[in-house]
């Protein structure tokens, strides 16, 4: 890689922000100085940065001075508000929060789909929602072959997704329920314990949630297909991280499920699991802790001459976040964009 940055990342604290430490150490990225930023709660925190303790500071108008790459992974609030002063500082901003990606200037990008997209950036770069990259991820090299037409998927994403109150809740709740107690819900509308809630964000006036219509626009702009057929259902599962997804898609013209096997094992970011016969299938518990985006279960779908079926699982902190965040920067680099 070309010369050290000095990178920032706003939310440092949080489950994502410790995941991209551990990522930017791991993947040696050239890291002149690292600002670890937060809100005024976490102030005065020390991080361990491999043998190094750095203190969290409070991310304000003045932290980007001298910032090459600020890395976002707080609240949309803090996005809307800081982002701006990030840019104006002359800082590349990696936002992994809601507020900038249906912004039409706004780039939003899966490395190994529309990294090309990442040259029209003007400061800001947005990455998907987490459940949404390995979707897009699984669909393209096939997309590329047989444009797909139209896509069904129901997701059931794991709590971190919603922050570390909501891992603590479901720990919680599940030593309540195993206890014989009343569980009680604080994060999210019901208990999730045990149980399954198929509403993620509000309800819209459609019937669909916020987050099944995040799947529409956010695919649909990263796949570069406005017009693509997409319908969704979210729910939220008692698993603490990973991300999964039965997606049935229709492609223009039919293929074989061992066609579409050849050509994910192919791609880059995808390792297939798929041998029913010894019950090997991806599994959040397993894929946990890696980068690559699994697939199983392919077969054609019985309804339609055109369709298949698979499932989909990757960690929503890695690849749906963190690890996604940080091969946008090491594009940029690759690119000569920053």
């Amino acid at each position: 890689m070309s010369r050290a940055l000095s990178i920032a990342i706003v939310g440092a604290t949080g489950l994502v922000g410790r995941e991209l430490i551990r990522l930017l150490l791991q993947r040696r990225f050239p890291i002149k100085s690292l600002r670890l930023l937060a809100s005024s709660r976490s102030v005065g925190k020390k991080l361990l940065v491999g043998e190094q303790e750095i203190e969290v500071q409070e991310a304000n108008h003045n932290s980007f001075t001298g910032a090459d790459i600020a890395f976002f992974g707080a609240t949309p609030e803090v996005s809307r508000n800081l982002v701006p002063v990030a840019a104006r500082a002359g800082a590349v901003i990696i936002d992994d929060s809601p507020v900038w990606r249906t912004e039409p200037n706004v780039p939003l990008v899966v490395p190994e789909v529309n990294g090309d997209d990442l040259a029209q950036h003007r400061g800001v770069i947005a990455i998907p929602s987490s459940f949404i990259t390995p979707i897009v991820l699984a669909l393209w090299p096939i997309h590329r072959l047989n444009p797909v037409k139209r896509i069904i998927v129901d997701t059931y994403q794991s709590v971190s997704a919603s922050g570390t109150r909501a891992v603590a809740e479901l720990t919680d709740q599940s030593r309540a329920v195993l206890d014989g107690n009343t569980a009680m819900p604080h994060i999210y509308p019901h208990q999730i314990a045990f149980n399954l809630l198929p509403e993620i964000e509000v309800f819209l006036d459609n019937g669909y949630t916020k987050e099944e219509w995040k799947i529409v626009q956010e695919t649909r702009k990263i796949m570069h297909e406005p017009d693509l057929l997409v319908s969704a259902t979210c729910v939220r599962v008692p698993v603490f991280v990973g991300h999964s997804a039965a997606l049935h898609a229709e492609l223009s013209h039919p293929m074989t499920a061992e066609e579409i096997r050849d050509t994910l094992r192919e791609a880059p970011g995808i390792t297939v699991q798929d041998e029913p016969s010894i019950s090997l299938y991806p599994q959040p518990w397993t894929a946990a802790g890696h980068d690559a985006t699994f697939v199983g279960r392919i077969r054609q779908d019985i309804s339609h001459p055109n369709g298949f079926a698979m499932w989909v699982v990757s960690d929503n902190l890695r690849k749906g976040a963190a690890l996604n965040s940080i091969q946008i920067a090491e594009e940029l680099i690759a690119r000569d964009l920053i």
